[in-house]
């Protein structure tokens, strides 16, 4: 099975120097990308910008944007059998990006955002009979804001975590399967969660690997 995976955070740039981006290290994402090359996978990994060794036997694409991110994930994911978007996308950008470096005038500056691409999202629209499976990072009403995910973003089933993970070496995790139902809760570290994962889509879509 040929499993595309996505993996840490994007970056999106106000001046040619500076830009907006958040605190993921992309162990997680790293982490289920080789749990399942381990477990005899192929892995296309798409990575935001991350200081960590790629896994081994994987293939590895390094990207900066969420627009390249996207355009990658689209481009590669008629090839697969399903993803799994770990990744923690930054979900705005300016409107405009000034071209080399703003500089200091003294006065408030006011910057318009837009949205960026919903990567998940337009995999989703267009899984056919492959699976997608979503992280979602939630802090306030954690379980309400993932089932939302799991609807409006197409996905078979999505993984519930929390701030805490951020950067950290262990994090804690809730399944949710496409019925809404919490499938498999599990703690520890990262690397022991996604063998968990990888295990359960194994045995949810039934394919043998070994």
């Amino acid at each position: 099975m040929r499993i595309l995976i996505t993996a840490g955070p994007t970056r999106e740039y106000l001046d040619d120097v500076r830009y907006l981006s958040n605190a993921s290290s992309g162990r997680m994402g790293y982490a289920v990308a080789e749990a399942a090359a381990v477990a005899g996978h192929e892995v296309f990994l798409v990575s935001g910008p991350v200081a960590l060794e790629p896994p081994q036997d994987c293939e590895l694409l390094m990207v900066e944007t969420t627009a390249e991110m996207c355009r990658i994930c689209q481009a590669e994911f008629d090839r697969c059998d399903g993803v799994i978007a770990v990744a923690a996308v930054c979900d705005y950008k300016p409107r405009r990006r000034h071209e080399g470096k703003l500089t200091k005038t003294g006065e408030p500056i006011s910057i318009e955002m837009i949205e960026t691409d919903d990567v998940l999202a337009k995999l989703g629209q267009r899984k056919g009979d492959r699976f997608v499976v979503g992280f979602a990072l939630e802090a306030d009403n954690p379980r309400e804001g993932a089932l939302q995910k799991l609807r409006t973003k197409h996905c078979d089933a999505v993984v519930l975590n929390g701030p805490a993970a951020i950067g950290s070496d262990e994090n804690s995790i809730e399944l949710i399967d496409g019925s809404g139902a919490v499938v498999g809760a599990w703690d520890g570290p990262k690397n022991q969660l996604a063998t968990h994962l990888i295990e359960w889509i194994e045995q949810r879509w039934s394919i043998a690997t070994r």
